[in-house]
């Protein structure tokens, strides 16, 4: 068999790829195409064998169709042999090795003792349009503008004696509710809804952008375990997000210490978290050590992983050194590079090295500076207001680079006609995550946007009462993508 991977990366001039609500928003191809080719040959004995090439990733229609022009017939192709291994991979091939380390989770073999005892994937709203904003005040009046609406649907579907199907019943104007399956068994389960202010709470919607979210297993499509990750908002707790298993694109990690949406990570197949903490519920009866809120507190970090690298490393080791070793070896470059192909496919498994006060001290370093990215000092760039600037010299509807299209200059941010941002570091451009470098989620989240669908705007000057807030978060992302990149470069070598 002769397998041509076109591949379906194809560059196009402004190519965006996003997904949000669980719908997926893009320009450029990214549908995979391969020619394969199957010669039946009757002398032939034993296996098959199979002949592959990949043509390149990112290239134009133009180029794909030139380069296979220049083939002209199947024999002038370069052509690797390849043998698939015991996972059934024929290309990018997962590495033996990483088989033999231990698992962040497992969910389907609990013998196999991963390093957390529980972890979840993000949150999953189906109508994030009206579940996030900005605006806590205008999170509640969307809410409760829906939840009216939704009340008066089942008011009236309760009061026919013959139930028709509900998709042909309801109102679907898409500017009064988002219907989805979860909200559709609620009413006709004839289950009532009332808006809570206290489940408007903080959650990490992409990189470096907090919004409010409703949190409501009734408006919220999945909300999976992370009730238990983060309760109320005043339970504390850190959650490492990494890419899901057959991720479209790079690898990524990021730690935050709110709710996460289910795309923090990863923008094709989700986000999975590994918390620090997981709270259980106290019941009725009360429990000795009782007094969190209702919550006790657990580590999620195994006991039998505790003991594990006590053993290797020192009877010293915490189970926080534990956590945030792992969050620095996820951002080796090394491991990242050595075991690209289980990383795209597979839960990350965590080699333990002799280097592990490096990685824990450098994951600690990261995290805090992903996790306290609000506070951390800001880059000195060229342009930043005075401190007495007029508020209306501040307000950003959208973030852009100077130039503009193949000749944007990345070192100059236009906020507004008022302030331009000079002097942003090449190097700062080297820290990405979930697909883009983290300056460039500021630019894509911080504009002011009108959903299509339910007219909602969801204004990013409402986050904060400064109105500073987003020069001062660009000029802090500045800081904290150079210094990620100058602790990710020191990192050590894995050694194994």
């Amino acid at each position: 068999m002769y397998c041509l991977n076109l591949r379906g990366n194809q560059r196009t001039s402004g190519e965006t790829s996003r997904r949000e609500g669980g719908k997926v928003f893009g320009s450029g191809s990214r549908t995979p195409v391969a020619i394969t080719v199957l010669v039946k040959n009757p002398e032939h004995t034993g296996g098959a064998v199979i002949h592959y090439h990949d043509i390149g990733d990112y290239l134009s229609r133009e180029d794909k169709l030139s380069k296979v022009t220049t083939f002209a017939d199947i024999s002038a192709v370069p052509w690797e042999e390849i043998i698939p291994n015991a996972a059934g991979d024929w290309v990018n091939q997962r590495s033996e090795l990483f088989q033999t380390f231990q698992a962040l989770g497992d969910k389907k073999n609990s013998a196999q003792l991963p390093i957390f005892d529980t972890y979840s994937l993000g949150v999953v709203t189906n109508r994030d349009a009206w579940a996030y904003n900005f605006s806590r005040e205008a999170l509640l009046t969307n809410m409760d503008k829906t939840i009216d609406v939704y009340n008066a649907e089942r008011a009236r579907f309760s009061q026919l004696l013959k139930k028709p199907a509900v998709d042909s019943f309801v109102d679907t104007d898409p500017t009064k509710i988002s219907w989805d399956g979860t909200l559709k068994s609620e009413l006709r389960k004839d289950k009532p809804a009332a808006l809570d202010p206290a489940k408007a709470v903080p959650s990490m919607y992409r990189p470096f952008t907090k919004q409010w979210l409703y949190f409501d297993r009734q408006w919220n499509n999945r909300v999976y375990l992370q009730p238990s990750l983060f309760p109320t908002p005043e339970h504390e707790n850190r959650v490492i997000a990494v890419s899901g298993s057959g991720t479209r694109s790079q690898f990524s990690a990021i730690m935050t210490d709110s709710v996460p949406c289910l795309h923090l990570a990863d923008a094709s197949n989700g986000s999975q978290c590994f918390p620090r903490y997981r709270y259980a519920k106290v019941d009725d009866t009360g429990s000795l050590f009782a007094g969190d809120g209702g919550y006790e507190r657990h580590d999620a970090i195994s006991t039998r992983t505790l003991e594990r690298y006590r053993q290797r490393y020192g009877a010293d080791v915490t189970a926080d050194d534990v956590f945030y070793y792992v969050y620095g070896i996820l951002h080796s470059p090394e491991y990242r590079t050595r075991f690209a192909a289980d990383l795209g496919k597979m839960i990350p498994r965590i080699p333990m090295v002799e280097s592990f006060r490096e990685f824990t001290s450098a994951g600690r370093r990261l995290a805090d500076l992903h996790v306290g990215y609000e506070a951390v000092d800001p880059f000195e760039l060229d342009g930043m207001p005075d401190a007495g600037a007029d508020p209306k010299c501040l307000y950003v509807e959208k973030l852009r680079f100077a130039g503009g299209g193949r000749a944007a200059d990345k070192s100059t941010i236009v906020v507004n006609r008022y302030v331009t941002l000079s002097r942003i570091p090449q190097d700062a451009y080297r820290y990405d995550v979930n697909g883009r470098s983290a300056i460039e989620w500021i630019l894509d989240r911080y504009q002011l946007k009108v959903d299509k669908d339910s007219k909602i705007a969801n204004d990013p000057n409402t986050w904060s009462d400064n109105p500073r807030y987003i020069v001062e978060l660009l000029a802090r992302i500045v800081r904290v993508s150079i210094e990620s990149v100058e602790i990710i470069d020191a990192l050590p070598t894995l050694g194994i």
